[in-house]
């Protein structure tokens, strides 16, 4: 029904049902939640026009309204919601944890201990949504590809050194991408040299 509201951002609030933001459109004020990651993006400018892009949910006893800063995000929380056990909470959990590219590749890669680290997800849930979205996200208008990569001297320096062994820039980038959301010390160069060698050799 909607897809985004173009208007003015007029509060931002915090309570202990989540995080929420108003924004005037039309003559109407409509109560969004948010994640953190859109909290923090979303800013309160009550002269500047801000469009934020939107999502309703129906359940039995209310209607909701989602807000999100791009329209990637949405998206990835709409497909979320697509899964049985997936609730709104649980999908805000995972992108206040993860960034949508980085959950595209969590996904596809079948890093299921990766997505546990996301509030409230355990093992068998994270396991159920690589099932269920894993060939959805490998067909979705979102690819890994459109991801970008972190800027990093170690990126830097891995990208040289396969260069340099004869590796085409397109794979590198391609196992960059692949490897560096289960990546914990991303500054790192022997670590990220080390992971991508391994996602080539496969």
């Amino acid at each position: 029904m909607f897809d985004y509201f173009k208007g003015f951002v007029t509060d931002k609030r915090r309570t202990s049902k989540g995080a929420f933001v108003t924004i005037e459109a039309g003559g109407c004020g409509y109560l969004l939640e948010v994640g953190e990651r859109d909290f923090n993006a979303i800013q309160t400018n009550e002269e500047i026009l801000q469009k934020v892009y939107v999502l309703l949910t129906h359940r039995e006893d209310a209607m909701s309204l989602y807000g999100f800063s791009n329209k990637e995000t949405r998206d990835i929380f709409q497909i979320l919601l697509s899964v049985s056990g997936v609730g709104a909470k649980m999908a805000i959990a995972l992108l206040n944890e993860f960034d949508a590219c980085d959950l595209i590749t969590l996904v596809i890669d079948g890093n299921f201990k990766e997505l546990t680290r996301a509030k409230g997800v355990g093992p068998k849930l994270a396991q159920k949504i690589i099932l269920e979205l894993k060939d959805r996200l490998m067909k979705t208008e979102l690819p890994r590809a459109a991801c970008p990569l972190p800027q990093s001297q170690a990126v830097d320096d891995t990208q040289a050194v396969l260069l340099s062994l004869g590796y085409e820039e397109k794979e590198i980038e391609d196992a960059l991408k692949r490897v560096m959301p289960a990546i914990e010390d991303k500054s790192n160069p022997e670590e990220v040299l080390r992971k991508v060698l391994t996602c080539l050799s496969m």
